[in-house]
């Protein structure tokens, strides 16, 4: 998790950012989806106690820049995760679209290549960069291909734009339900993990 050393992203230019009810506000597709996961994320006790203790911290996360696209399921299961946290931890959110902000996507690709969204970037009260998260837990990544058999027949050239439609949404809606529940608890995990290991 590399980060260039003169970012583009200044205090100014984080300030800038919308707040979540800003996001939710600004997006054309997808609130139904955003609204579901927001509603279903739970963040236990023990996890709020924890990260509302490593944001008290002197170096510790007081805010986070969010960086998506409402039409991108991982966005739509991700950003109300890290919309809970920062409501429960009193760090500071500040989201961004991906392809408004070209220079803040160049800064943190995933594997040096992909725009991969969504991206959480962690900063202290001093803006200094602490960490970044990309795109989904690895838990997800584990069961993806799984998944993705449900999609298998998009690769058929000749199907038609009403069965595409179709796949996709039976793939976005059999992911809704418990595999999104593991994989939001899996994203709250890892962010604490990530967290408590570059602010030890």
């Amino acid at each position: 998790m590399t980060q260039q050393a003169e970012s583009v992203v200044t205090p100014e230019r984080f300030a800038s950012g919308m707040t979540y009810e800003e996001w939710m506000q600004k997006i054309d597709q997808n609130q139904k989806r955003f609204e579901e996961n927001y509603g279903e994320t739970s963040i236990s006790e023990d996890d709020a106690r924890a990260l509302r203790a490593l944001v008290e911290k002197p170096n510790g996360p007081a805010k986070c820049l969010a960086l998506g696209e409402a039409w991108c399921p991982d966005v739509f299961r991700g950003f109300p995760v890290i919309a809970r946290i920062a409501e429960v931890s009193g760090m500071e959110l500040r989201t961004f679209l991906r392809d408004e902000n070209n220079d803040i996507i160049a800064e943190f690709l995933k594997g040096g290549e992909h725009e991969s969204i969504p991206v959480f970037v962690f900063y202290d009260r001093d803006h200094n960069y602490i960490a970044h998260w990309i795109e989904r837990p690895a838990q997800a990544n584990e069961e993806m291909p799984e998944l993705r058999k449900l999609t298998a027949p998009l690769q058929n050239a000749d199907i038609s734009p009403e069965e595409r439609k179709k796949l996709i949404k039976a793939y976005i809606d059999f992911q809704h339900g418990p595999t999104w529940a593991g994989w939001r608890d899996a994203t709250v995990r890892e962010l604490r993990e990530l967290l408590e290991e570059r602010t030890s």
